[in-house]
């Protein structure tokens, strides 16, 4: 499928007046949401009527090794020629989001979509807003790496001309997702009555937030269970809280050793943007078939594109005909 044939699918199932703008108090999108339900961070009055020319994208990821930045920057690299585009790897890195900004204003780019490729949509959200001017509180805890978590400086704000939107789903929340992750296990068994399925996502340390991401597993497992499969389940690690984590890995092995015990094959699907993570240590000497993530895919540049011509149109930034496609 083309690029404009799902960005026509994605506009205009879910775009409702174009030039119009959410209220910046716009509740979190509910889970399966389309990714064209956007929240408005900036007050003031908009450009209605900006030419595409002046519309850019910068797309924010995690990163990780050479093969997972690879993956992102092969999905952003399909856009280019399409409109301006920035990549800025990092937990809302102040550096890599300079770059961006710097990247997009050195293209003529006066507006532009935050289009954030998280699992969950609170990920580094408070600091995106904060460092991007989106918002005007600072996070209470900043979430840095490397040179800049010795540097003060590195916690004030990024000054730039450009006017900026984002929004409040995660890659989690949508049915893209979803329907690739139903593929992955499709992809991976053989006879699915004698198979079972455990679905592993990185998971958040604040226990509200961690519960959001377990209700769109949960979501996703449901997708997952209806091809026939024996069992599915899903949890998230907790990787970066170390008390949870043990908790977390202990219910993992069990799951695994006690299908297996069964007589089922497990898959193990790992809910993450690129590779397999840590999943394969957590699941040493236990018998499984390792899945893959979300990337690569060939759906997901379209998605990025989709979500930032939606933001677009509905700040009145990408023309008429951009948004009738």
């Amino acid at each position: 499928m083309t690029t404009h044939s799902i960005l026509s699918m994605f506009i205009a199932a879910s775009l409702i007046g174009c030039g119009s703008v959410p209220s910046a108090t716009q509740e979190p999108s509910p889970p399966g949401s389309s990714p064209a339900e956007v929240e408005d961070t900036r007050s003031g009055d908009t450009a209605a009527g900006v030419g595409s020319g002046d519309f850019g994208l910068l797309v924010m990821a995690h990163g990780g090794d050479a093969a997972w930045n690879a993956s992102v920057e092969a999905e952003v690299g399909d856009l280019r020629g399409t409109l301006p585009v920035a990549l800025a790897f990092g937990m809302a890195n102040p550096m890599t989001l300079r770059t961006a900004l710097d990247e997009l204003e050195s293209q003529g780019v006066r507006t532009a979509a935050v289009v954030r490729l998280f699992l969950s949509g609170a990920s580094f959200r408070q600091q995106t807003d904060w460092y991007l001017g989106m918002g005007d509180t600072p996070p209470g805890q900043f979430v840095l790496m490397g040179p800049a978590a010795s540097d003060p400086s590195a916690r004030a704000q990024l000054e730039h001309d450009l006017e900026l939107v984002t929004h409040d789903h995660g890659l989690l929340d949508t049915d893209l997702v979803r329907d690739i992750l139903v593929d992955r296990a499709a992809a991976r068994s053989e006879v699915p009555a004698t198979e079972s399925v455990l679905l592993i996502a990185h998971g958040m340390g604040d226990e509200d937030r961690n519960s959001a991401v377990e209700a769109n597993l949960d979501r996703i497992a449901e997708a997952i269970a209806q091809r026939g499969h024996a069992r599915v389940s899903a949890v998230t690690l907790r990787e970066d809280w170390p008390e949870a984590r043990v908790a977390a890995e202990a219910r993992i092995r069990e799951f695994v050793a006690s299908e297996t015990r069964s007589g089922r094959r497990v898959i193990v699907l790992p809910a993450r943007l690129s590779g397999f993570g840590p999943y394969a240590e957590v699941l040493d000497g236990l018998e499984y078939v390792a899945g893959e993530g979300i990337l690569p895919h060939p759906t997901l540049s379209d998605w990025i594109l989709a979500t930032g011509t939606a933001l677009g149109c509905r700040q009145g930034w990408v023309d008429s005909e951009g948004c009738e496609r």
